[in-house]
């Protein structure tokens, strides 16, 4: 039997380290939403970390109906439109953005009917998933 916790311990830590080159290159959080840098518009689908970048079309009026979400369409080069909802419970409100602006951002996308809603544009406070942001006039909002 004691020749075997050598080898018990070898297995241990060869699955530690491939859970974590799992966690590092998907980008994911205790199995949520995964970054795939390769993905492009088309491909994303509802509940991917996506990455983007466009300019506001229209800043909408905040959601303060349970978490207060700041709100605002982006448009991508593309044609594409967005609806940004960036939790400003957890996260500082993007100031001054007006339509014209331009804004990248890190979230996870829901796919709709009118293009899509990125939200998690924010850090989590548990932990559970991946962090995301926004990016505005040279500062990042997370």
């Amino acid at each position: 039997m004691k020749k075997l916790i050598p080898v018990f311990i070898i297995v241990g830590l060869v699955y530690g380290i491939q859970e974590y080159q799992s966690f590092t290159d998907s980008g994911s959080v205790n199995g949520t939403a995964q970054y795939n840098p390769a993905a492009t518009h088309e491909n994303w689908q509802s509940g991917d970390q996506v990455r983007g970048s466009g300019t506001v079309s229209h800043v909408l009026p905040d959601d303060n109906d349970g978490s207060r979400h700041q709100r605002f369409i982006v448009e991508l080069s593309f044609g594409r439109t967005l609806l940004i909802a960036h939790n400003i419970d957890l996260a500082p409100r993007v100031r001054s953005i007006k339509e014209g602006d331009s804004v990248a951002f890190y979230g996870e996308y829901e796919r709709n009917d009118r293009g899509g809603v990125i939200h998690w544009t924010h850090h989590d406070p548990r932990g559970n998933h991946v962090g995301g942001w926004i990016e505005h006039k040279g500062r990042r909002y997370e």
